[in-house]
C-alpha cells in the first residue's frame, strides 16, 4: 500500500468514526422523546408519532413551539432546549424512522 493510499484510507475511517458518533449521539437525544412519543418515534398512545414525518414538517413544528405560536406546556419546553442543528438532526433521525 502507498502512502498515498495509507494516508486517503485512514481519512476514509475517520471520517466513518465521525459519522458513527454523530449517528449515536442523535440517537440519544431522540431517546429522550421516547417517554411521549415511543421508541425511535412509533407512539403507541395518544401522543402523535415522530416516525417518518417528513423533515420540513418536524422542523416547522419545532418552531412553532419555540416561539410559542404552537401552544404546549409540555413540548414549548423541550423545543426551547434546542438549537437549530439539533432539530435538524432530529428531524432527519426521525424521518428516516418507518
Amino acid at each position: 500500500m502507498s502512502f498515498k493510499q495509507l494516508i486517503g484510507a485512514s481519512l476514509l475511517m475517520m471520517f466513518a468514526v465521525s459519522l458513527q458518533a454523530e449517528e449515536r449521539d442523535v440517537a440519544l437525544m431522540a431517546s429522550a422523546c421516547a417517554a411521549c412519543h415511543g421508541t425511535n418515534g412509533h407512539s403507541v398512545g395518544g401522543t402523535p408519532s415522530l416516525a417518518g414525518l417528513e423533515q420540513l414538517y418536524f422542523i416547522e413544528q419545532m418552531q412553532l413551539f419555540q416561539s410559542g405560536e404552537r401552544p404546549s406546556s409540555v413540548m414549548m419546553k423541550h423545543a426551547r432546549g434546542y438549537t437549530e442543528e439539533e432539530i435538524r438532526l432530529l428531524a432527519e433521525y426521525f424521518s428516516k424512522r418507518k
